[in-house]
């Protein structure tokens, strides 16, 4: 058993801000006495925390309830080289040493593994996960493809939910907030050694914080979530542990705050932070499935792990699971009052995933191999509707004089169709649909040895061989709008020599399939290795290089042209993107003070870019070669058992290499989402009072340089540099069997952007979207 103030000091836990440098399988994390390590199984074999020479920053459940982590995004503060977006719960966007990966596209493959409980759910659209009752929550840094699969072409993050305990224990907690925020989670957990189980859920709900001037709109980015998930755990013997889990997830938000600062609403210019007037046309309701902006969305996952120890040394491990998600996301595009860019997106798959392992350790070896099977089929669906006066107005300007909205917010496109036509059609209405499908196979097998020559030295290496079989389908419904026929001639000619594609959909870019699908597949195959070293200073201070390959899936792209006039299958493949990563580092633990120092350098060649269309979705590119350079530390001080002082640093110096006559529009540009700089700083107290009475308190500052937001670079879809402060703190009762707390997040009320360009940048009209203002509650904890 563990001590619980030497695990905060070592690597393994140095508080949220000096994460830990490996990951820790340990699920009991209670006292122990004063000298005793922390024993970890980053490897797939058990070890001392600082012994591992990779990367890894790590969270304790406990530890995040301390500090007020309740959703993932607020974790990627205190991590240095982590970032993430979550623009909505259907579209999160993750980013590790400044690379990130947040296509909704079937058709491409993820950078970033995102595993919950032992197996792969990086498939965007279905990967948002609530994070009530984990054990903890990991950031492993650097291409991992033989530890963690071929997606980890740059990490992955390891969610690992509580498991069932012997004995009888729960908690409640009940949260209020502003903005009406509403929080009511817990579990329940009962069990003997051989049988025990455990439910637990979460429900949050909270106003939207952007004012919505549409009269039948909610206010934006309001939330409703509920997450509910049940645990069995089987141990028949010392050598045999089964769990099976199951988990559902499911959100009834509001519509995303896309603002325009281009279009005026009435009650003023636009303004990201201000109100906006966002809301679906009466025309689109049938089309877009909701007369409602906003996200539906349901996600089903079980999965079921064995381990069994059938020799000294040597364990048989099995990870199965299976995943389907739901989704449809109405917005307006636009971003304005006008019935121009009315969009949903429709995201429906199922993934599974078979993993077995044999890990094996003695005094002088360590090894473990492996295979996995991943199967994925997923379709991302996007209907279009609009009005075709509005649209050609807003886009063109074709009608002189009329403007799209005026300074008053009124919407003047809208009077265009009965301009044209004489009085004759007030409204035209259109729509259009595609729909990209990917069917992806992946095997693989893993091998992975360390020897042990003297016990100062550890050499590691290790491999995945993988195949993999990418199927590709699209569809598109593409009418032809009838406005452009009935301009006047004076307006007509020059319109459709500028717009062409006006002739035969709104949408540039969009080809009508003709009731078919069209499909195309390719098989590829790759050798992923890694090599690491490790040489121990000291007995709690150790050194490590390592040296590893990651890769990015080609892509299997296709839509549809005109080929002679008549709609073709236009495929456009994209060669895998591989990354060479070499780090070098120092860990470890002397007496109060603990931390890590890294140094790493990625080398990128077929770096995927994904360039903003105007269809609603993205396409994929590649730009060539590219680079990141950047440096960790993090250190962490305990000088009394209820003080610890915390801070981190990291920096970036990457981006897309000058490549002379390729994809010269990217060349140079910092990638999408990357500050230079990212800090945190901070403290905790955790204090007795006597009688079972403890006060607490985490109070921290973070920040983060510029960001952009898309590539190629542009400073008006930037955001500077941001601050943010953050605290909570409270008392707790009864040996921590009551528990009062406040939080505040953001409490300077800093205004920032969360993202920006987005669809309405295909369309000349880019949209900003605010990040959260301040936010602040209490909460009551009962423990049993």
């Amino acid at each position: 058993m563990i001590d619980r103030h030497l695990f905060a000091t070592l690597l393994a836990t140095t508080a949220f801000g000096v994460p830990v440098q490996a990951q820790t399988a340990i699920e009991d994390r209670a006292a122990a006495p004063e000298g005793e390590e922390i024993f970890v199984t980053a490897q797939k074999i058990e070890q001392r925390a600082v012994d591992v020479p990779i990367t890894i920053s790590a969270l304790t459940g406990e530890r995040m309830a301390e500090i007020g982590v309740g959703d993932l995004d607020e974790l990627s503060n205190y991590v240095p080289g982590l970032n993430i977006q979550e623009q909505s719960a259907n579209n999160p966007g993750i980013v590790i040493r400044g690379i990130t990966s947040d296509s909704g596209s079937s058709q491409q493959g993820p950078r970033v593994t995102l595993y919950y409980n032992g197996v792969d759910i990086s498939r965007s659209r279905g990967s948002y996960q609530a994070i009530y009752d984990l054990d903890r929550v990991e950031v492993i840094k650097g291409p991992q493809a033989t530890l963690f699969g071929t997606a980890s072409a740059v990490g992955a993050i390891s969610l690992t939910s509580a498991r069932p305990q012997p004995g009888v224990s729960g908690a409640l907690t009940g949260g209020y907030g502003n903005y009406d925020a509403q929080l009511v989670s817990g579990f329940v957990n009962a069990g003997s050694d051989v049988l025990a189980g455990r439910v637990a859920f979460e429900w949050r709900k909270r106003d939207g914080y952007v004012e919505n001037l549409a009269p039948d709109q909610d206010d934006l980015y309001a939330q409703d979530q509920l997450g509910v998930r049940a645990s069995l755990r089987y141990t028949p013997s010392d050598a045999l542990t089964i769990d099976l889990i199951g988990t559902y997830d499911r959100q009834r938000n509001s519509g995303t705050p896309f603002v325009s600062r281009a279009l005026p609403t009435e009650g003023g210019p636009g303004d990201p932070f201000g109100k906006a007037h966002l809301g679906g046309s009466p025309l689109s309701e049938a089309v877009l499935s909701d007369a409602e902006l906003g996200l539906h969305r349901d996600v089903h996952d079980v999965n079921l792990t064995a381990a069994y120890d059938f020799a000294p040394g040597l364990t048989f491990t099995t990870v199965n699971g299976y995943r389907a998600f739901d989704s449809r996301e109405v917005f307006d595009a636009d971003g304005s009052a006008a019935w121009y860019l009315e969009f949903a997106e429709i995201a429906k798959g199922w993934q599974a995933s078979h993993e077995g392992r044999f890990s094996y350790g003695d005094p002088h070896w360590r090894a473990a191999f492996g295979w996995n099977v991943f199967v994925e089929d997923n379709r991302q669906t996007v209907p279009f509707s609009s009005e075709e006066g509005t649209f050609i107005q807003c886009l063109t300007r074709a009608v002189p004089n009329l403007g799209c909205i005026d300074a008053a917010g009124v919407v003047t496109a809208a009077r265009a169709t009965a301009l044209v036509t004489g009085g004759a059609l007030a409204q035209i209405p259109y729509r259009s649909v595609y729909e990209n499908q990917g069917r992806n196979d992946s095997y693989s097998v893993f091998a992975d040895a360390t020897w042990i020559p003297t016990p100062s030295l550890e050499l590691t290496a290790g491999a995945r061989v993988l195949i993999e079989t990418r199927r590709s389908g699209y569809r598109a419904e593409v009418p032809r709008p009838l406005l452009p026929t009935l301009l006047p001639p004076a307006l007509r000619a020059p319109l459709l020599a500028a717009l062409p594609s006006l002739v035969l959909s709104l949408i540039p870019g969009q080809v009508d399939t003709g009731g078919r699908t069209f499909t195309a597949e390719d098989s590829f195959a790759a050798v992923l290795p890694r090599v690491n070293a490790l040489y121990r200073l000291s007995d709690r201070i150790n050194v490590f290089a390592t040296i590893s390959k990651g890769r990015r899936s080609p892509v299997v792209q296709l839509n549809a042209a005109r080929v002679g006039g008549v709609p073709a299958a236009n495929l456009q493949p994209v060669p895998e993107e591989t990354v060479w990563n070499y780090e070098v580092g120092l860990k470890g633990s002397a007496g109060i003070v603990s931390g890590a120092l890294g140094v790493y350098y990625q080398k990128y060649d077929g770096f995927q870019v994904s360039v903003q269309q105007p269809d609603g979705t993205s396409r994929t590119e590649s730009a060539g070669t590219a680079s990141n350079l950047g440096v960790e530390a993090e250190l962490s001080v305990r000088p009394t058992e209820w003080l610890n002082l915390f801070g981190n640093l990291g920096y970036i110096d990457g981006g897309i290499d000058a490549n002379d006559g390729f994809a010269s529009a990217y060349s140079g540009a910092r990638f999408r989402l990357q500050p230079e700089w990212q800090a945190a700083a901070g403290f905790t107290i955790d204090a007795p009072l006597g009688g079972g009475t403890r006060v607490f308190a985490t109070p921290s500052v973070t920040y983060r340089s510029r960001i952009f937001f898309e590539v190629p670079n542009s400073r008006a879809i930037s955001q500077g540099p941001v601050t943010l402060v953050n605290a909570r703190a409270g008392v707790s009762f009864r040996d921590k069997g009551f528990e009062i707390a406040g939080f505040v997040r953001n409490a300077t009320d800093e205004r920032y952007l969360l993202d920006a360009g987005n669809t309405g940048g295909g369309f000349g009209i880019p949209t900003f979207i605010p990040a959260e203002p301040r936010f602040y509650g209490a909460q009551l904890t009962a423990r049993f």
